[in-house]
């Protein structure tokens, strides 16, 4: 029998890692909003949105990339996050920093060229202000939460102007519901792992709440200004009747996981506002597509 050479072996697991530094599942849901900002615009133009969704993975995948480098020693010291490739060295530092700074400059000279200049800026914003603004703010101050859902609501823009070439209203609407949506989203994240939070460094309210009150308030809060944007569409000349009905119903039931978290602030609870939360942005963006 012939020996399978080591390299030839490692090299299935070695993707895995580079997909794990990257992470692809969040890279995933950038694609899927970033299409409905796309599809919104109105464009069918299938060209164009292959290319843009390719720019915005590699862009959105080195920014992953470099903000695992950036917290490699803050990852170490929380258990969900201790196992992940730089903590656990199968992915050395300077091999993830080339890789990482390698595919966010390729996917944003990529847009340039490929789509629009607007796009490739504003992907280049989303890079610079999560690496360089969010996470070092995580250190700092509770409002990062807040400033990290701005580079988090930019790849919905992104599609809106490489159909359009333009910042216009139906961009912004997106982006807004794509904003206000991370934040009960993350509130249910950063409740669920606030003893890991705690010991990384990271100052999160939730880590601040012994009680979880704040917390939960402000996911009902924004869940609830969420409810009243999503409707944006439906009274500019956007979408449609069928879409505002969507809308409100999906966002309600937000609200209403939110509510439920507000009075039972277990894990298990903030655990099922999470799921609720993931399965209204699919809804959402899916009524966004239809709109038309």
């Amino acid at each position: 029998m012939t020996a399978i050479p080591l390299a030839a072996r490692r090299s299935p697991l070695a993707l895995r890692d580079y997909a794990e530094l990257s992470k692809a599942r969040i890279v995933l849901m950038v694609l899927i909003t970033t299409a409905a900002g796309f599809l919104f615009a109105g464009s069918r133009d299938l060209a164009l949105l292959i290319n843009t969704l390719i720019g915005t993975a590699l862009v959105a995948a080195g920014t992953n990339a470099l903000n695992q480098y950036v917290e490699r020693e803050h990852d170490a010291k929380m258990r969900r996050t201790r196992l992940r490739p730089l903590p656990d060295g199968r992915i050395s530092p300077r091999a993830a920093l080339f890789f990482a700074a390698a595919i966010s400059l390729i996917g944003t000279v990529y847009l340039a060229l490929a789509v629009h200049w607007l796009t490739a800026l504003l992907g280049a914003l989303t890079l610079t202000s999560y690496i360089f603004v969010y996470t070092p703010l995580k250190r700092v101050s509770t409002l990062c939460t807040i400033v990290g859902a701005i580079p988090g609501a930019i790849p919905p823009l992104m599609g809106w102007t490489a159909a359009t070439g333009a910042l216009s209203l139906g961009g912004w609407i997106v982006f807004a519901i794509v904003f206000l949506w991370q934040l009960p989203h993350f509130m249910a994240i950063s409740w669920m792992y606030r003893e890991d939070y705690e010991r990384a460094g990271f100052v999160m309210l939730s880590v601040r709440d012994a009680e979880g009150k704040a917390t939960a308030r402000q996911a009902v809060v924004y869940s609830a200004v969420l409810l009243i944007v999503s409707t944006v569409p439906a009274f500019v000349g956007l979408a449609g009747l069928p879409y505002l009905i969507g809308a409100v119903s999906a966002a309600a039931v937000l609200v209403i996981a939110s509510v439920r978290f507000t009075h039972d602030r277990t894990a298990h609870m903030a655990r099922r506002l999470f799921m609720t939360s993931n399965i209204y942005l699919l809804v959402a963006m899916a009524l966004l597509v239809f709109a038309h």
